[in-house]
């Protein structure tokens, strides 16, 4: 059985999978990094070396699951985005072990972005379809960002101005002294409590701000006045309003009636759960697609996927 080897090194998850040249997932293996207790983030040159020794066990993984699979491809997040600019030093990790192993191997190396393996991941049975443009929200830790989706080009139409989905969850749930990444267990809590919509929404157009959240929330965590689970749920509350916000904005503007949600934020149920009925209650003319929990965070499957297209388009 022929396969295609995926590698992705991004700023908190190492990860590897394997697909067949048709398309069809064959292994996956994933790992958090570690960050210090207390901590909100790591610095890239902590990144790179933690990527540096997870990534022969995540490579054995794989090849534990799918031990008869011939390695026809290899393909690797190199850069965060899919522009030339974009640049990160973890995704090196990445790279290098995938190049090499491309060599060895004697076989194609295919180099992708960090994004275009997360919307790729997304979309696998999603519902998603994808004969016509669609939007994509990534929504993480690193990147909140709304953009077009069509024959496979990403296009940014727009995004936060300012902190980032992901920054806010984590950041509200490492100050209620919660492991980073804090999102699980930040969910877990404002399932506990009850929203009543007191952070506002900043969106002008597909753009929007959410620092002033951060703020708010940190205003009332000094106060003591709130209960934990209430602002646990205003932050999930306000992501909901402030994302089907730019998603009409962005409807509006290109006319599409499909959006697909991705990134490990997305993976969200009480999110989710939240944006489908805010969504039916404003009567959104755009129907809400989500991926899979384990294909929203940070994962190698989609940038396999994609290797696997370029691997068939190259015939």
């Amino acid at each position: 059985m022929r396969a295609i080897l995926g590698i992705d090194t991004s700023c908190y998850t190492t990860s590897c999978a394997l697909v067949t040249p048709e398309g069809e997932l064959i292994a996956s293996s994933r790992r958090l990094l570690t960050v210090q207790e207390g901590g909100r983030g790591l610095m890239q040159s902590q990144g790179l070396f933690q990527h540096v020794k997870n990534l022969p066990q995540m490579l054995e993984n794989v090849r534990g699951e799918a031990p008869e699979a011939e390695i026809c491809a290899v393909c690797a997040s190199v850069r965060p985005r899919p522009v030339e600019e974009s640049y990160m030093p973890v995704f090196r990790a990445g790279e290098s072990q995938a190049r090499a192993a491309a060599t060895l191997l004697r076989v194609p190396f295919y180099p992708v972005s960090h994004q275009e393996g997360h919307v790729r991941a997304a979309m696998l049975d999603s519902g998603i379809d994808e004969s016509t443009p669609f939007l994509a929200l990534h929504l993480s830790g690193g990147t909140t960002e709304l953009l077009l989706c069509n024959a496979g080009q990403l296009t940014l139409l727009g995004g936060s101005l300012d902190l980032h989905a992901g920054q806010l969850v984590d950041r509200t749930g490492v100050r209620l002294k919660m492991p980073f990444p804090a999102g699980p267990e930040l969910e877990k809590l404002a399932m506990k409590g009850k929203a009543q919509a007191l952070i506002g929404v900043s969106v002008k157009g597909v753009n929007c701000n959410l620092a002033g959240a951060e703020n708010k929330i940190v205003r009332w965590l000094e106060e003591g006045k709130m209960p934990p689970e209430q602002i646990a749920a205003e932050v999930f509350d306000f992501l909901s309003r402030t994302i089907i916000r730019m998603i009409e904005a962005a409807q509006e503007q290109t006319g599409v009636h499909h959006a697909l949600l991705a990134g490990g934020v997305a993976s969200s149920a009480l999110l989710k759960r939240m944006l489908l009925e805010r969504a039916k209650k404003r009567g959104l003319h755009c129907r809400l697609c989500f991926a899979h929990p384990e294909l929203s965070g940070d994962n190698a499957v989609g940038v396999a996927l994609l290797g696997a297209e370029a691997y068939r388009r190259e015939g």
